[in-house]
């Protein structure tokens, strides 16, 4: 095996960067290696407007290092209210780069989100219309159904309806977390890809209570059973351009992780890269890590690769049990692998 692998530079195709003093805390670690983000807009006071946008973009371009080519790629929060009109504006603009879709109430700062997809109709309709991704968190969010099979209920209630209807738009099914997500995207023939995130590829359920209640492994979707981590390995490593870099790194200050609520979300952008390698590397497959971290992505969405590259060497990394304050996936374990500076 190598010890050295360069790469076309990355991007990260699903990422919460947050807002204010946070947003001033994490925007670095995505901007480290990752040439473009998408980024999502559950911000407390939610990003549905092409001006809302726009001024998120300029506060994420000011909060980010000197020096550093990064680009965010806006999202618009869909609601039951979104102007397929205004929807179409920010993205001939350039505004908006594709619309995610919150079921109500699935996870954090989505109350706001959708409740009934006929609701949305026009709205869909319109952005299969124009060529508009629609990225999707895919979860019913019934109480009576478990939360362990939220993800696979969403694919059989409404995904594969949806399909039906709008066979030309454009979607991705984020942050996928089980092997009925694999097998629904494996089997479709265009229009639908999947990103996965480092930690639905490292760890099981099992994590969350691992010594006591983590709740720095607590996520939405969460993470599943071995069978399903297992299906996420085989489909990222596979090389299938379906599949491709998503970290959902989503932060959280530790007194919202350390009570009750135990708010969801995962800090992974510190060493997101290196925890991919991890994982291809494990499985044999690191010669199609370029593509699902730097070329699948781009393919899909439309967009040219990046131009320059990153390099990957294999040097042990020992990941402090805090970055910035907050607690980083993998606190305290060594990563065989480690991103050569970038920045």
């Amino acid at each position: 095996m190598t010890d050295k692998l360069t790469i076309t530079a990355p991007d990260d195709w699903h990422v919460h960067l947050r807002d204010e003093e946070m947003l001033e805390r994490v925007v670095a670690y995505t901007a480290r290696c990752f040439r473009r983000a998408i980024v999502m807009p559950n911000l407390r006071t939610p990003v549905t407007s092409v001006d809302a946008a726009r001024r998120y973009r300029e506060r994420i371009l000011s909060a980010s290092p000197e020096g550093v080519a990064f680009t965010p790629l806006m999202t618009a929060y869909l609601t039951e209210s979104t102007d397929p009109d205004d929807l179409e504006q920010g993205f001939q603009e350039g505004v908006f780069t594709a619309a995610k879709l919150y079921p109500a109430n699935a996870t954090t700062n989505s109350a706001a989100g959708v409740t009934d997809l006929a609701q949305i109709a026009s709205v869909l309709s319109r952005m299969e219309f124009i060529g508009m991704p629609l990225l999707i968190h895919g979860e019913v969010t019934d109480a009576d159904i478990d939360v362990f099979d939220r993800e696979a209920v969403f694919i059989e209630r409404h995904l594969r309806s949806l399909r039906t209807r709008h066979p030309e738009l454009k979607v991705v099914f984020e942050h996928i977390t089980t092997e009925q997500a694999v097998d629904f995207v494996g089997s479709s023939n265009r229009n639908l890809a999947a990103t996965i995130t480092p930690h639905h590829l490292q760890i099981n359920r099992n994590a969350m209570f691992l010594g006591g209640l983590r709740s720095d492994f607590y996520c939405l979707p969460v993470v599943k059973r071995e069978q399903h981590r297992l299906a996420l390995r085989l489909a990222a490593t596979s090389g299938d351009p379906r599949f491709f870099l998503g970290t959902d790194s989503a932060p959280h200050p530790r007194a919202g992780k350390d009570t009750s609520c135990g708010c969801a979300g995962i800090f992974n952008a510190p060493y997101a890269l290196e925890s991919y390698a991890q994982v291809f590397a494990e499985e044999e497959a690191m010669h199609h890590l370029e593509a699902f971290a730097s070329l699948n992505g781009p393919a899909f969405y439309g967009l040219p690769v990046n131009n320059d590259t990153v390099t990957l060497e294999k040097v042990a990394v020992e990941v402090p049990k805090l970055v910035n304050g907050l607690v980083p996936f993998h606190a305290g374990e060594t990563l065989p692998w480690r991103l050569q500076p970038c920045m």
